[in-house]
């Protein structure tokens, strides 16, 4: 089947999306990304901030600045110089110029004590590099048995733009011990509600990581729970987990009602198969889970 107008566009500009993600720390020319997308220069700049809502420049700060956030934030042994390079800076005072226009923050003091407040705002890059439709007719949402799970969870209650700090004391517990380690162990979030929908004071989100030992006592208030077992609907997102949202309002709105199936009693959870900043903005991969009536 041919491709329309559209996805023929939105296809070129994803492609461009993913050469970025991927040199993020190379020097990115227009020629490059031009070459990418097959356009010429001016093409390719109306197109990208069509689709996008940014300039190519612009993006390309925002996520070189977005992942090095995550560096300083949870990996303390890296060198600020080491990320600012990594971020595709040449030196570390321009870095920390760049960095403190954006967040307000010198990078230090960003490692030290993150607002993230302000970078949940400065970061807000709904970039979703799924095809418009795709969901309703994507023979890869799949019914399935989820087996039950146990999982040493840090329950974050409170305004989603401070959910990024408790994931940082998540990411604490679990250097300090040996009863998930991140490397070895699958990560899952639990979110209670619609972050759009609720107060702030009043959303939950469970952060977890699978377990086999069980959950010591330990001073983050890490706590052991269990994601029940059953049938499950799962789909696969691939991008920015910004856009997840809209995954999960498609998987509810256009699967859901063509499928003949009715909601279990568990909340929609996620699991973070490759996240930031191991992999690119747009490389990120989690799998949705839908519980299901048995």
């Amino acid at each position: 089947m041919s491709d329309t107008p559209q996805d023929f566009y939105a296809r070129r500009i994803r492609a461009v999306l993913r050469y970025i993600g991927a040199h993020l720390e190379e020097e990115l020319s227009l020629e490059q990304l031009s070459a990418v997308a097959g356009f010429s220069k001016f093409h390719l700049h109306r197109q990208f901030r069509a689709y996008t809502g940014f300039r190519i420049g612009q993006l390309i700060t925002l996520l070189r600045l977005k992942r090095a956030s995550f560096q300083l934030a949870f990996f303390p042994a890296e060198r600020v110089i080491d990320v600012a390079l990594d971020a595709g800076f040449e030196a570390s005072e321009s870095f920390a110029r760049a960095f403190r226009r954006a967040l307000g923050q010198s990078p230090t003091a960003f490692r030290s004590a993150p607002d993230w407040e302000r970078w949940v705002e400065t970061f807000k890059i709904p970039l979703n590099t799924q095809s418009p439709g795709a969901l309703a007719m994507n023979p890869a949402v799949e019914v399935l048995e989820f087996p039950e799970t146990r999982v040493a969870v840090l329950e974050h209650r409170g305004a989603p733009a401070e959910l990024m700090r408790s994931v940082g004391t998540f990411i604490e517990w679990r250097k300090s011990c040996a009863d998930s380690p991140e490397r070895s162990s699958h990560t899952y979030g639990v979110p209670y509600g619609d972050p759009e929908e609720k107060p702030a004071a009043e959303w939950r989100f469970d952060i977890c990581g699978a377990t086999r030992s069980g959950v010591q006592e330990n001073a983050y208030g890490v706590v052991e729970k269990r994601l029940p077992g059953g049938r499950c609907a799962r789909v696969r997102h691939r991008g920015s987990t910004d856009t997840i949202g809209e995954t999960v309002r498609r998987l509810y709105g256009e699967w859901l009602p063509q499928s003949g199936e009715s909601t279990g009693d568990f909340p929609v959870f996620f699991h973070y198969l490759a996240r930031m900043p191991r992999v690119s903005e747009h490389d990120q991969i989690t799998d949705v889970y839908l519980p299901l009536r048995g």
